[in-house]
C-alpha cells in the first residue's frame, strides 16, 4: 500500500498513477511494495525531523526511513516541496521531474542503491533515469 499525506499547501497531481509507476519500478527490481508512506511537507517541518532524528541541522529535501524487510520494500519518505522547487531550478528541470525523481530516490535506497561515494551516486543517478523514462502520467 502506498499513502500519500500532506503537511503543507500542496497535492500529488495523480496519486494513483504515481503508485503504479513506483510499484513498477520496485517490481523491475525484484522488489514488492509493503506499506510505502510519503509526507509531502514544507522546509521548517523537514528540518525539525532531521535535527530530531538524525542530528543534521541542514536543509534537505527527502529524510527517508527505511522499514524493508528482504524484498518487501516499506517506509517513511518525506519530501520538502519548497527544496524540490528550488532544486528543479538549480538543475534547470522541471517541478514535476524533480519531485519524481526525489519520490523514486527514497525507494531506490530501500532496494540498496546508494550515493556517498561518486560511483554509487552514478548508479543511483542512473538508476532513478531509467524509472522516470517509464513514467506516464
Amino acid at each position: 500500500m502506498i499513502a500519500f499525506n500532506y503537511e503543507t499547501e500542496f497535492n500529488l497531481d495523480n496519486e494513483e498513477g504515481t503508485s503504479k509507476w513506483i510499484i513498477d519500478c520496485t517490481e523491475d527490481g525484484g522488489f514488492e511494495v509493503g506499506e510505502l508512506n510519503y509526507i509531502f511537507c514544507d522546509d521548517n517541518y523537514l528540518h525539525k525531523i532531521n535535527v530530531e532524528f538524525l542530528q543534521h541541522d541542514t536543509l534537505t529535501d527527502i529524510i527517508s526511513f527505511d522499514y524493508t524487510m528482504g524484498k518487501l520494500i516499506s517506509g517513511d519518505i518525506f519530501i520538502s516541496v519548497p527544496r524540490v522547487k528550488e532544486n528543479a531550478d538549480k538543475f534547470n528541470v522541471s517541478f514535476k521531474e524533480e519531485l519524481h525523481r526525489v519520490i523514486i530516490h527514497g525507494v531506490l535506497h530501500y532496494m540498496g542503491y546508494k550515493d556517498k561515494t561518486d560511483d554509487e551516486k552514478q548508479l543511483m543517478r542512473d538508476k532513478e533515469n531509467s524509472c522516470l523514462k517509464t513514467l506516464n502520467l
